[in-house]
Order: C-alpha cells, then structure tokens, then sequence
C-alpha cells in the first residue's frame, strides 16, 4: 500500500481539500491514495497569531502547502530560505540533523515530513527564547 497513512484518535479533526473531517468515537486508520491531496492534521496547525516565532513561522508556511493554501512552487525558496536561517541559530547536531530532514522534506515535495521535523525544534525553540538576555 502506498500513500499517506493517517491514524486518528477518537473525534481527531483533520482537514482534507478544504472539508474539516472528524473522526467517529473509535481510533481509525486513513489511507490517502490521491496523491498531492491538500491534508492537515488540526492538531498539528498553528494559529496565525501564534506563528511569532522563526521556527512558528516555518512551520506555518509549510501548513499552509499543507492545507493548499500556498503553492508549493511559489513558496518552495523561501522555505528553503528560512531553514538555512534557521540552521544559522540552532547549531547544535540534533537541530541540524532535524533541519536537514526538513529541508529534505521541502526538496522532495514531503511536506508532512518537513512539518515533523521542523515541529521537533519547537521547545528548542522555547527555552531559547526563555533565556535570552532582555
């Protein structure tokens, strides 16, 4: 079987081409066999107003290839762009080895892979900005 398999949690909400779908009382199991089919988790989603952030905002733009708001072709470069800012900040190996995966993601149009990689960094993130001098 090929695709994207999704497993859902009981009334998980996912949003497929536009329609918000809820799963029923039970876990599921999904196979996308439709390929470039527009899929975001909203679990996984980031406000707008919460997207303050180098890696929220990453993370935004590749939800929005996610859920066919971008178009992948018109924002492919800028993704490119901010994971190298972003590899100019986090050094260490563990943030390196999660931004090239991400950037691997962005090249070979694997956006969901991307999104993981990139929403590995978030607490990262976080305690930098908590420990940053004011």
């Amino acid at each position: 079987m090929s695709g994207l398999v999704l497993k859902l949690s009981p009334k998980e909400r996912v949003l497929i081409n536009g329609a918000v779908i809820e799963n029923g009382d039970r876990r599921s199991r999904l196979a996308i066999m439709t390929p470039n089919a527009n899929i975001l988790r909203l679990r996984d989603a980031i406000h707008p107003e919460d997207a303050k952030t180098p890696v929220r905002r990453a993370c935004y733009a590749v939800q929005l290839v996610l859920s066919g708001d971008s178009d992948p072709n018109d924002v492919h470069f800028s993704l490119l762009r901010q994971m190298e800012e972003l590899s100019q900040v986090f050094t260490d190996p563990d943030s390196k080895s999660a931004l090239s995966e991400a950037s691997t993601g962005i090249i070979e149009k694997q956006y969901y892979r991307s999104l993981k990689a990139l929403r590995s960094l978030l607490q990262r993130e976080d305690r930098f900005l908590a420990i940053r001098p004011s």
